[in-house]
């Protein structure tokens, strides 16, 4: 059979199981996917929201059925256990495990990439007080260390020096190996996408430092990179004044990525551009994984007004890397 992709539905609290379903109710779910998840979790939201939902539990992906949303069933959760808007330590546990048996699919064949819905950090710590997010728990299933995220949408592509860390700890990353490396992981993505793609980097500091005025971050960190990048072959131009970069890459279609120091220099303007269609890519894994770009939005949890937008892009953003990559619709599994 045509190699399934794998869907986890993040914290049974929020929004992702519903999203889920009505995607699947909706008819938007176009290729074959199997949830690895709670089956209980899904017939709770599916009853509470009236969505007609043929959920069909099976042990693996080699046991698909078409017409139907496959689960393979984790038994973690029942009914009882599911509390729609409030936090919730045994549905943060249990979205963990989702990640974690999905990322193992994925590394060993059986799925052709995962797709994840948001997860709630605060509530997956209860029991895990070292998680920090999807990547970084992929990336140690997978055992890899050098991972970032890049966020996608229709007018814009970023990346990231670092994301879940604070702004003092964000800042003492931007060192030239973090950077050498984030600038290998985006020229190698993008460049799947858009050949000898145009790369922008932004700087640190307000007006990238003005020559060391407002620091030295610039000079000493993120231009030796830069050139580092540029004798690579890349084609690179950096740093460039934050407050400007995304002018360029947005309104003069100068840039096709734009490498971000922090988290929310990067997600701010992406999000202001389409919050409700940016996607998530994982970068520096060995396997594909694509993400919706929102939380778990504990005030609408259980309401049925969660939009399916970002999840079907991230779904369709893993189908298009599958397919580039080959292990997407059209590779043939045994079983």
């Amino acid at each position: 059979m045509t190699a399934p992709f794998g869907v986890t539905p993040g914290d049974s609290s929020g929004v992702g199981p519903e999203i889920l379903l009505k995607a699947f109710r909706d008819g938007r779910i176009e290729v074959p996917v199997v949830v690895y998840g709670d089956v209980q979790a899904l017939l709770h939201y599916a009853r509470r929201l009236g969505y007609a939902v043929p959920l069909n539990v099976i042990e693996g992906p080699a046991g698909y059925e078409p017409g139907a949303l496959n689960v393979i069933d984790h038994g973690i959760l029942r009914e009882a256990d599911i509390t729609p808007g409030r936090l919730n330590a045994r549905s943060g546990a249990a979205a963990r495990e989702y990640v974690i048996g999905a990322a193992r699919a994925a590394l060993s064949g059986e799925i052709a990439g995962m797709v994840t819905l948001p997860m709630n950090k605060e509530a997956t710590q209860l029991t895990d007080p070292g998680f920090v997010g999807h990547t970084e728990l992929i990336g140690a299933v997978c055992g890899v260390e050098d991972v970032t995220i890049m966020l996608a949408s229709r007018e814009l592509i970023v990346t990231h020096v670092s994301t879940h860390c604070s702004l003092a700890e964000a800042i003492r990353r931007v060192k030239q190996p973090r950077i050498r490396t984030i600038l290998k992981l985006t020229g190698d993505a993008v460049g799947r996408l858009v050949e000898n793609p145009r790369i922008a980097v932004a700087g640190l500091n307000p007006h990238a430092g003005e020559h060391g005025l407002f620091g030295r971050e610039e000079i000493e960190e993120i231009q030796p990179a830069v050139e580092w990048a540029r004798e690579q072959g890349m084609q690179v131009e950096g740093p460039i004044p934050p407050d400007t970069v995304f002018y360029m890459a947005v309104r003069r279609k100068r840039f096709d990525v734009i490498v971000c120091m922090y988290h929310d220099q990067g997600h701010v303007p992406l999000k202001l551009l389409d919050f409700e269609g940016g996607v998530n890519v994982a970068l520096g894994l060995p396997i594909i994984r694509t993400s919706v770009d929102h939380g778990t939005a504990f005030d609408i949890a259980g309401q049925g007004t969660a939009q399916t937008a970002s999840f079907e892009n991230a779904l369709e953003f893993a189908v298009r890397l599958a397919r580039i990559s080959g292990t997407g619709p059209g590779r043939s599994q045994e079983g």
